[in-house]
């Protein structure tokens, strides 16, 4: 018979869960026993989006596992819901029939999706109608994934942060993934009219997702399963999966049940007393008006209630919170604090640059920030929520609220920042537990973030964490061993992993988490299979989950969920007969764009996925490899042959460099450019590989140039008398850099880190010995390469290239140009 209080948690989410921890760090005395709905330990469901997403393992997001309840000595009722309180009793009624009776109750039951009351959605006594999905638990996102994967068209019902982060999940399993809100904005309850297209416009371009605001669904179409949904103005959207993220609600039945105060949420006090001895936090909890559904107010509770039940601080009172928010939505960076729109009288200074996705907005009040929010650059925003949430003074210069223009705006630097500062707005890490992890000896950031789990959410804290930690460590890190990685999943740097892949013979991506990286990590995935196709050429074993979209259906997935379909032009040759082919199979299929692209090919833009094989057949054409990491084109210029300034054969040898390294794989992108004459009408100076032709009939071989997103001209490898030495010598530094690169690492990137110098010593100079090694393995690549689309019939698995409803937008729908 214990003598400890008995206290017990309805809810195993993460407010409850978060609670107990906070009682336990206070040594509060008592005998727990929790009650969860779901039949698992306590995970983070910010997270849930990166497991749909396939960016992260459901491992990866659990915050307690069933372990931790049993080495702290806690009773866990998991897959256990309770049906009744009986207050007079002091007891709660499981609904298998347990009764356990406490001495302090908290109720943590949190929210449920919100549904609403829509045609079609459900079926009698059958559940939601087949295809149909909330997005709320781990259960939920299982079943999301496991229907997507076999269909082509989602439609998700909700444009605030849970839906926009379930269409940007969707994607990896779906070509076309159309959003669809009922308001006016995206976010609407965080942003403001301006913002919330600003973030539209980023996510309709840079996603390529489709978004219909100011759209109300009315109707779920289908009979057997969802065929489409109806809008409120007649429009039909096709699909076959339907997701609805339109928002939250308080599970609050048990407690008005149970004669407690229930309005929008449980009714409690400043000690989060809902009734004598029963207590409500997180979600589910109703506090002077106001119900939180962000984590950190819920951290705020959390703490607040740890302190007065353990008598750590009796009187301590919660005051509600100013919520800030500064978070990754859909991959766009995003920030909100306080009011979004400016009372008369109020300062507001905005910032706006569409083209670039960036809005900035602050609102002033009588000197103090009362408001500020920021889509695309959120640069400022450790600085802003300080100000908001303390109340700091501001500069005279408003601007520099926005932007880092010297004296007073500048950020908040660790030292100054409060203790309690939170940090990790998912996690709720202060900087406090950052501090005190480093005093416990954690020497590294990564170590750090283990142990507390800051940035271990959405990620847009990390520089503020990786800031803090160099400063309460004094500046003495060590180096951290998963910097070095090639993968995340697999403990080990790129020369160890392709050491104990050769060892071990490991030739797919599963045999490598199974030997060395344990439980499969969805972010490696890609990386091995690229890596693996390298190392063992048609000894590799594909596993098509260990593949992307575009590498699956080996065609460029566009916006609006069609493909584009580049066949090869060596050097930018074609033949009378290669055009003519073209143009007949971009009519016969009705293909809506026919484009010339960059690297001196056509394009056919908008084809659809199961009119892929058909187009490839008729084309009867090599691939051009548009879609993939690996070795894309050679640019060339007319050459000698034709042009007066000539002085090398550039056209030549552009079409023999790339009929030996078609195709194979990389660490990133490689693309090559060959130019008659110094005067570079190929841009072979700002080439992954550029070539440039000399007087005296000699080569200049260029590397680690780039004119896209970063500008880099070339450095110059070596100057050769053939083009024979070209050919080697290219091929010698793509193996170098295959080899060598790190994961999505351009050669842009990666001949400054390896350093020119360096790089010559290996691939001219042959100064380690490995030149001849290098030039097997390529030779080896090159020998086992097979064109993709030549070996369709070998591809193709049943369903790979069904489209189960048309691709097209029914009439009625506006088509977007």
């Amino acid at each position: 018979m214990t003598d400890k209080r008995r206290l017990v948690v309805i809810g195993n989410g993460m407010a409850g869960a978060r609670t107990v921890e906070e009682i336990l760090a206070r040594g509060g005395d008592f005998d727990i026993t929790m009650f969860g709905d779901e039949p698992y330990g306590n995970y983070n469901r910010i997270m849930l989006s990166n497991v749909l997403a396939g960016v992260e393992d459901e491992a990866g997001i659990f915050l307690n596992d069933l372990s931790w309840y049993a080495d702290h000595g806690i009773t866990l009722h998991a897959g256990t819901r309770i049906d009744r309180i009986d207050r007079a009793s002091r007891t709660v009624h499981a609904e298998d029939g347990r009764a356990t009776g406490y001495d302090k109750l908290i109720i943590a039951t949190g929210s449920r999706a919100f549904v609403p009351p829509i045609p079609g959605l459900h079926r009698p006594g059958r559940g939601y109608h087949q295809g149909v999905f909330a997005f709320r638990t781990l259960d939920d996102t299982r079943a999301m994934i496991r229907y997507a994967r076999e269909h082509e068209r989602a439609v998700v019902i909700g444009g605030g942060l849970l839906g926009l982060e379930a269409a940007r999940g969707l994607q990896n399993h779906l070509p076309h993934v159309t959003l669809v809100h009922a308001t006016g904005h995206l976010m609407n309850t965080q942003l403001n009219e301006a913002a919330g297209r600003t973030l539209q416009r980023t996510i309709e371009q840079r996603l390529g997702i489709e978004v219909l605001v100011g759209a109300t669904t009315t109707e779920i179409l289908g009979k057997h399963a969802v065929t489409g949904v109806r809008l409120a103005d007649g429009r039909v959207v096709p699909c076959d999966v339907v997701v609805v993220a339109a928002g939250i609600r308080a599970n609050a039945e048990v407690a008005a049940a149970s004669g407690l105060p229930v309005e929008r949420g449980i009714v409690v006090d400043d000690q989060m007393r809902a009734g004598p001895d029963v207590y409500a936090v997180g979600e589910c909890a109703q506090h002077r008006g106001e119900v939180y559904g962000l984590v950190a107010p819920l951290w705020e509770q959390a703490r607040v209630l740890a302190d007065h039940l353990t008598g750590a601080a009796p009187d301590a009172a919660y005051r509600g919170s100013k919520v800030s928010t500064k978070l990754k939505v859909a991959g766009v960076d995003v920030a909100s604090m306080g009011l979004t729109a400016p009372a008369d009288g109020d300062e507001s200074v905005t910032f706006a640059e569409p083209s670039r996705g960036i809005y900035k907005n602050v609102i002033v009040r009588d000197g103090r920030l009362v408001g500020a929010t920021l889509v695309g650059d959120v640069g400022k925003a450790a600085y802003l929520i300080q100000a908001y949430e303390r109340g700091l003074d501001l500069p005279a210069e408003r601007a520099s609220l926005m932007f880092d223009l010297g004296g007073e705006g500048a950020e908040v630097s660790p030292a100054e920042m409060p203790d309690g500062t939170q940090v990790c707005n998912c996690n709720g890490v202060a900087k406090s537990a950052i501090c005190g992890a480093v005093a416990d000896g954690c020497r590294t950031v990564g170590a750090v973030m283990d142990r507390t789990r800051a940035g271990k959410g959405c990620g847009t804290c990390k520089p503020l964490v990786d800031r803090i930690v160099t400063w309460a460590a004094g500046g003495a890190l060590d180096e951290d061993p998963a910097a070095s990685y090639y993968v995340p999943g697999v403990p080990l740097p790129k020369s160890e992993l392709m050491a104990a892949v050769r060892r071990l013979g490991l030739k797919s991506v599963s045999a490598v988490f199974g030997a060395l990286g344990g439980e499969e990590d969805a972010k490696s995935k890609m990386g091995l299979a690229s890596l693996l196709k390298m190392m063992w050429g048609d000894e590799y074993v594909d596993e098509r989950d260990a593949r992307f979209i575009n590498d699956r259906v080996h065609a460029n997935i566009q916006r609006d969920g069609t493909f584009s379909v580049v066949p090869q032009m060596k050097g930018g040759v074609t033949t009378p007969a290669q055009l003519k082919r073209i143009a007949e199979v971009a009519e016969k299929y009705d293909v809506p764009m026919v484009k010339l692209t960059g690297g001196q090919r056509i394009d056919l833009l908008g084809v659809p996925k199961e009119k892929l094989p058909d187009i490839w057949a008729d084309l009867d054409m090599p691939s051009g490899y548009a879609y993939a990491k690996s070795f894309r084109t050679v640019k060339t210029c007319v050459g000698s042959d034709f042009c007066r300034f000539g002085v090398g054969d550039s056209t030549a040898l552009g079409i023999a460099l790339e009929e030996r390294y078609q195709g194979i794989e990389g660490p990133g992108k490689m693309k090559l450019a060959v130019t008659g004459c110094p005067r570079n009408c190929a841009e072979a100076y700002v080439k992954d590989l550029g070539v440039v032709a000399i007087d005296g009939g000699k080569w200049e071989i260029y590397v680690g140039g780039a004119a896209g997103a970063h500008v880099r001209k070339g450095d110059l490898l070596a100057t050769v008398d053939s083009a024979d030495e070209v050919i080697v010598l290219a091929g010698r530094f793509l193996q170098f850099y295959r080899e060598n690169g790190n994961w999505l690492e351009r050669t842009y990137a990666f001949v400054p880190r390896i350093g020119i110098e360096r790089i010559k010593a290996i691939v001219v100079d042959d100064a380690d010995g490995t030149a001849g090694a290098l030039d097997a393995a390529m030779d080896a690549s090159v020998a086992a390469y097979r064109d993709p689309w030549q070996e369709r019939a070998r591809e193709i698995t049943p369903g790979q290239f069904r489209t189960s409803l048309p691709l097209t937008v029914l009439p009625q729908v506006p088509v977007r140009a």
